[in-house]
């Protein structure tokens, strides 16, 4: 078996151990059996043990247990919406902020705008991450314009132009 095709999932290596537990081995013939097959892939020992005695003990499913907690049910569609006008009208925002008039938590807040607006914040505002190409073909459109404008007094418009806060 190759390298690449030996990579199996969690529940695959589950799913293996459930089947040769079944068959009656014990759990250090379990791993040495995967080891000597999966090699660096193989599940470690102590997961093989667990799994092993889980299923002696008559379990069934080879998925993870729902563990305990609220699930993050705050990151809806209405709640992106909220957030994208909120940023949108203010670029300054503050996580709080938003949390604070939303009701939400500001690690909730951060997720959509990181993950789901794909945004971050540089020097207090919030900007996207990568620009689109309708925002890159505005900005060209926008610097040629700026450039037909000006016409032959480049270099006494560029003089006045202002890149940084020059405070």
């Amino acid at each position: 078996m190759s390298a690449e095709s030996s990579n199996l999932s969690n529940i695959e290596h589950c799913t293996v151990i459930k089947y040769v537990v079944k068959k009656g081995k014990t759990p250090k013939e379990i791993f040495k059996d995967m080891v000597s097959v999966l090699q660096e892939s193989a599940p470690s020992y102590t997961m093989v043990k667990k799994w092993a005695r889980l299923f002696q003990q008559g379990r069934e499913s080879c998925e993870d247990d729902p563990r305990p907690g609220r699930p993050v049910t705050v990151v809806t569609e209405e709640n992106v919406r909220k957030i994208v006008k909120l940023v949108l009208a203010d670029r300054r925002i503050k996580l709080w902020q938003i949390a604070e008039e939303l009701q939400i938590s500001k690690e909730r807040v951060g997720e959509i705008i990181h993950e789901h607006m794909n945004m971050r914040k540089i020097s207090a505002r919030w900007v996207p991450k990568m620009l689109t190409p309708f925002d890159k073909q505005r900005r060209l459109q926008t610097s040629k314009d700026f450039l037909e404008l000006d016409g032959d007094n480049i270099d006494e418009i560029c003089d006045q132009i202002v890149t940084v806060d020059e405070t």
